[in-house]
């Protein structure tokens, strides 16, 4: 049962490997592709945070934001395989920042093909992040085995 659940980690953590190193790949001095696709994105993300809050989203290079991903997505699957709660957690954070960024399917008017699109791609990574809570949920609720083991005394009966 034990490679049987490292077949699946390993297979679940395979989105998040294969996209990081994608990104790794196409990184470049500025960012890559995916930096070019994000910063439009994060924009439009900025300014409904300043509208609604009134709190002014830190200028930085959104290169910086690509490599930030790069690296969470990196070591969570690795922590993931292994079967730590301290990936599971890194990857957990970065669906939590990532999915309402890149999938902005609110942004579009329904009747659109991108609406379609953006929505499919929205919740199969709420899927990704159902599955990360279920992982951290089960190895929260298993009781850790103790390290003294009692010995059985046998009573004679006469």
């Amino acid at each position: 049962m034990a490679f049987l659940s490292f077949v699946g980690r390993v297979l679940f953590v395979s989105v998040f490997v294969f996209s990081a190193w994608q990104e790794f790949n196409e990184f470049g001095v500025d960012g890559g592709p995916a930096a070019k696709a994000l910063t439009p994105k994060f924009n439009v993300l900025s300014k409904h945070f300043t509208t609604h809050t009134g709190f002014q989203v830190p200028v930085f290079e959104i290169k910086f934001l690509v490599a930030g991903a790069i690296a969470l997505k990196a070591l969570g699957s690795f922590l993931f395989i292994f079967n730590s709660t301290i990936g599971a957690t890194l990857l957990i954070l970065h669906q939590l920042i990532a999915t309402p960024i890149l999938y902005d399917f609110y942004n579009y008017d329904i009747e659109k093909k991108e609406f379609l699109q953006l929505f499919i791609k929205f919740t199969q990574s709420l899927a990704l992040l159902g599955g990360l809570l279920f992982f951290v949920g089960m190895k929260n609720s298993i009781p850790k085995r103790s390290s003294t083991t009692k010995k059985a005394t046998k009573t004679k009966t006469v």
